[in-house]
């Protein structure tokens, strides 16, 4: 997850530093082939947690490998609970500063790290999915969904733009706010935004038809950490999301698909944020609840 800074008491993301791409053709220097790239997941961060559904969705699990780092994050960054057994690291920091060692910021999940050259390539977390659905699609699954189909692109980048802007980052930017008028901008777009979801839902089992994509993947990991944290952690709390008839049926539409509900790990996500973020939680006690039932 990336750092946060504040600017005139708004909250500002870090760029993401490594943006190389991983091509079919190789033209890039980085071919997509199957046992050369390592994707590092935090089960707590939304930004990784898409990259694991989309892996999962395509069947690209033995193509591309996966380390898990610990949910708790200190000083020195994202910790693995046992040494990663691919590239021996202790800490994600490692990679990042054997790739670049000026390198200065937080060291962020998801990122994908090369076995051939044995760096870095990228921590760019919105192109990582979308590599995955085009660049790969030699071992797509039989059956796999076409997750970003082209004619649908352009209509699909518009609403995932939407969404990252005020739902997505939007809980960060409430969350983080140090002005009310930056917390209350930022609460404001949030629920504009669902509050339109929630309409387009009504007569669609997913956000562009029956058909499972990319802008899908990218709303769900907010959605499955709205009630447990960002409703009370980050007081985006106007309405909850089981307080959304169209959004909760459809999360949980999500949920039951094994891709989705198999990589939802709420232990983790409630451990890191509720003790890792100790400016805004300063006990670190992680609260029991809410008791959800992802499962009615």
């Amino acid at each position: 997850m990336s750092v946060q800074e504040v600017e005139g008491g708004r909250f500002v993301r870090q760029p993401n530093r490594f943006t190389d791409r991983i091509t079919a053709d190789g033209s890039s220097g980085y071919a997509a082939e199957p046992g050369r790239y390592r994707l590092f997941v935090s089960y707590a961060c939304p930004w990784a947690h898409r990259t694991l559904i989309v892996r999962r969705l395509l069947g690209l699990e033995d193509v591309i490998g996966v380390g898990v780092v610990d949910p708790i994050r200190d000083e020195r960054g994202w910790r693995f609970p046992e040494r990663d057994p691919v590239t021996n690291a202790e800490f994600l920091s490692e990679l990042y500063l054997a790739r670049d060692p000026s390198f200065e910021g937080r060291y962020t999940v998801p990122c994908v790290w090369d076995a051939r050259t044995g760096r870095l390539v990228t921590n760019d977390f919105p192109n990582i999915t979308t590599t995955f659905e085009t660049e790969f699609t030699a071992f797509h699954r039989p059956g796999a969904p076409d997750l970003y189909p082209e004619a649908l692109r352009p209509e699909i980048d518009e609403l995932n733009d939407l969404v990252y802007r005020t739902v997505n980052n939007g809980v960060y930017r409430a969350g983080f706010a140090t002005s009310q008028d930056a917390y209350e901008e930022a609460f404001d777009a949030l629920f504009a935004t669902l509050d339109a979801l929630e309409e387009r839902l009504a007569d669609r089992r997913f956000l562009f038809g029956d058909d499972l994509t990319e802008a899908d993947v990218r709303l769900y990991p907010t959605l499955a950490r709205f009630d447990a944290v960002y409703h009370s952690h980050f007081k985006c709390n106007l309405r909850r999301l089981t307080d959304y008839p169209n959004l909760w049926a459809y999360a949980r539409r999500l949920y039951a698909l094994p891709a989705f509900g198999e990589t939802t790990n709420f232990d983790h996500i409630k451990r890191h944020y509720y003790v890792t973020q100790r400016n805004i939680n300063p006990s670190g006690v992680v609260p029991k609840g809410p008791a959800i039932d992802w499962d009615e």
